[in-house]
């Protein structure tokens, strides 16, 4: 079996879910040379999380975004943690919500995602910052 790690610091996003499977797949090109295994993809962060879902229709990421800040509304007074504004708490429900890593097959050294599949940086945040990733690819 072999095993690469890689760490991907992606770039400041706005407030809501963007697709960043290419960004992981040029940050571990030795994808290809896995015939079958497992690509785990952490972010090191609480605030912001990581899902899959829809890749093709960009209203998709849109009502998510609108359902969470529906579900999970700022300024709730019931909040005690709100260090860093009011945007703060609801972020890390989340967070906690989606999770914090998706774990995908490779068959054929491709991540074997459906055809309509993409993976989401969900960004809590309205100023979250550059977002740092663990990336870990193992198999034969």
């Amino acid at each position: 079996m072999n095993m690469n790690q890689q760490l991907l610091q992606l770039r400041e996003r706005k407030r809501g879910f963007h697709l960043i499977t290419s960004e992981i797949l040029a940050a571990v090109p030795e994808i290809t040379q896995y015939k079958t295994g497992m690509c785990q993809v952490f972010i090191q962060h609480t605030s912001a999380s990581l899902t899959i879902n829809e890749n093709a229709d960009p209203t998709v990421r849109k009502d998510f975004e609108t359902w969470f800040s529906k579900a999970v509304p700022e300024n709730d007074p019931d909040y005690l943690h709100d260090d860093e504004g009011p945007d703060d708490m609801p972020a890390h429900l989340k967070a906690s919500m989606l999770g914090c890593s998706v774990l995908i097959p490779i068959r054929n050294g491709k991540l074997a995602l459906g055809i309509w599949q993409g993976i989401y940086l969900c960004e809590h945040r309205n100023h979250g910052g550059p977002r740092n990733l663990a990336i870990t690819v193992w198999g034969v």
